[in-house]
């Protein structure tokens, strides 16, 4: 075996193409399209001009990739989490040990080169972006920007000595039961009647750009205090925004205000990935027609963004939203949301998520070293 450090072109096609040999049996896997993986990896995605990377494959001696792996440093999450730690993210390898052990003890070397002796992952490649490698659900396709993984994963991680440090759960909600719509009634009306300036409104194609500023600082405001969490620059929100403006469904991104001021935001996305599954990674030449087709089927959401800043949090804002959320679901014909990923220790949204008839059904474990290497 040899280790190989992507200095071209072919071996980054060779590190992307690699997903398909480890899913080509695999039913439950989405394959990314191949031009995302690409531009995420590359100059145009703004997160690299706060961070760096170190692509690696591990190759038997006919060439026949056996391994893949990203070494990052993420220098906004260390300034911002006060943690000299670097990430390890894109990881595929087959089920073997020897393979796994060299590629995360190249990550590590290359790491520890630049003055940092800690890992955690997977990240793909931060925090803000797929994290995690699969624990439970393996027989259930991943929604959206969620990530797949085969459960030998879990053993090769712990073989090769990293630990499991975070457990990140994923819920499941029938959308079709408005049973939840009269639950919150009772808090929706109190909370209104308590805030007569609050408006919620959904997002208007015509004020992108201003809906854009409130959720960049609500965002960076509501998630400040979580684990992990790392502040989106300008150029990354808008960057992910640009991309997804094209997917969104207006009346699921619901922004809440207090005398015209954005407070809160909930943001659901169609869950693209039942129309990915039907492109095996490519929208050229042909793709296009599939995905303008398959687009009109989609039924599920995944409800990634909700929260309210410090100051107006418990005060039945986030009723309100999720109240109209649902109805606006409802109204659209969704038949199933899926609420990720949510810490295993926050607390209030585990009972929000409860409350709301949701089931956690699938469940992601980051890893790290404990010690310094």
């Amino acid at each position: 075996m040899k280790i190989v450090n992507i200095r071209n072109k072919r071996q980054l096609k060779q590190f992307i193409d690699f997903s398909w040999e480890i899913y080509k049996d695999n039913k439950f896997w989405v394959a990314p399209l191949k031009i995302d993986v690409e531009e995420i990896l590359s100059e145009k995605n703004p997160f690299w001009l706060h961070a760096k990377k170190q692509l690696f494959l591990v190759c038997d001696e006919q060439g026949k990739t056996l391994g893949r792996i990203a070494a990052i440093i993420d220098y906004n999450y260390i300034s911002f989490q006060n943690d000299n730690c670097g990430f390890f993210g894109f990881f595929e390898c087959i089920d073997d040990v020897t393979v796994a052990r060299l590629l995360f003890d190249n990550a590590k070397s290359w790491l520890s080169e630049q003055g940092i002796h800690k890992i955690m992952g997977p990240m793909n490649p931060s925090t803000n972006d797929e994290c995690g490698f699969l624990m439970e659900g393996f027989n259930i396709l991943p929604s959206i920007m969620m990530p797949y993984t085969p459960e030998y994963y879990l053993c090769l991680a712990e073989k090769c000595g990293l630990k499991k440090i975070k457990e990140l759960y994923a819920y499941d909600m029938d959308v079709t039961s408005d049973s939840r719509v009269a639950r919150l009634g009772k808090i929706v009306n109190m909370a209104k009647k308590k805030m007569p300036m609050l408006k919620v409104e959904t997002l208007k194609k015509s004020s992108f750009k201003e809906d854009l500023a409130s959720a960049i600082s609500i965002y960076n405001c509501a998630w400040e205090k979580n684990w992990g969490f790392v502040p989106w620059s300008d150029e990354e929100f808008a960057y992910i925004a640009s991309k997804l403006k094209s997917f969104v469904e207006p009346e699921m991104i619901i922004i809440a205000k207090m005398s015209g001021v954005a407070v809160g935001m909930l943001i659901s996305l169609p869950d693209y990935n039942q129309v990915l599954k039907k492109l095996n990674g490519k929208i050229l030449p042909f793709g296009i027609f599939k995905f303008l087709y398959y687009r009109r089927k989609i039924n599920s959401l995944r409800l990634m963004v909700m929260g309210v800043v410090k100051e107006y949090r418990h005060k039945g804002i986030e009723a309100i939203m999720y109240e109209k959320g649902l109805k606006n679901a409802l109204k659209l014909g969704y038949k199933h949301c899926e609420l990720s990923w949510v810490l295993d220790d926050n607390v209030m949204t585990h009972r929000t998520a409860e409350m709301m008839n949701g089931r956690i059904y699938k469940k992601y474990a980051v890893y790290a070293t404990f010690d310094s290497f």
